[in-house]
């Protein structure tokens, strides 16, 4: 069982840590297409996807909305020329960001909130395990719309180099 608090918080506060996200993109210089952004637009990027977690830790995995709400994210992060890589990275911070919260700011004042944060901490990285595997999936299923119909890339060649399982993709 994850605490009530932690869930509440990261609806409510999801522009909070989009914040402490952003603070984290600045520090990483291998980012760079995030830090070309201006702070507000930045945080936008980030914000949405703490109400979703939060939704999971209080009614567990649902795969269709978080492979909906994360397909969707690799789709617009290609579409706006975001390397797959920052991509990733980027989630991988919004990961250390919640789970740091857990660590220092969530109030761990007794063994039952310790073990929550615990089973709470084990939650979150599933979810952003999940979260990159289908941001991948949108991503590359963005890719292989966008060679197919703008570059002219014969669907022979993009098969060959496209091995996933798209859902519109029939083999």
């Amino acid at each position: 069982m994850v605490d009530r608090i932690l869930i509440d918080t990261l609806q409510l506060k999801s522009r909070d840590f989009a914040q402490r996200w952003r603070d984290a993109i600045r520090k990483a210089p291998q980012l760079r297409h995030y830090n070309a952004l201006q702070d507000e637009p930045l945080e936008q990027l980030n914000a949405p996807v703490y109400p979703v977690l939060s939704r999971t830790l209080d009614r567990g995995i649902d795969r269709s909305l978080v492979g909906n709400f994360f397909v969707s994210l690799g789709k617009t992060r290609m579409q706006a020329s975001f390397p797959v890589s920052e991509v990733i990275y980027a989630l991988n911070l919004t990961q250390q960001t919640v789970i740091e919260y857990l660590m220092t700011d969530f109030v761990l004042d007794n063994p039952l909130r310790m073990y929550q944060a615990m089973g709470a901490i084990t939650r979150v990285a599933e979810f952003f395990i999940l979260g990159c595997f289908y941001t991948t999936k949108g991503f590359l299923e963005a890719t292989y719309t966008h060679m197919s119909k703008h570059d002219a890339v014969s669907e022979a060649l993009l098969k060959k180099y496209f091995r996933d399982d798209f859902f519109f993709k029939k083999d």
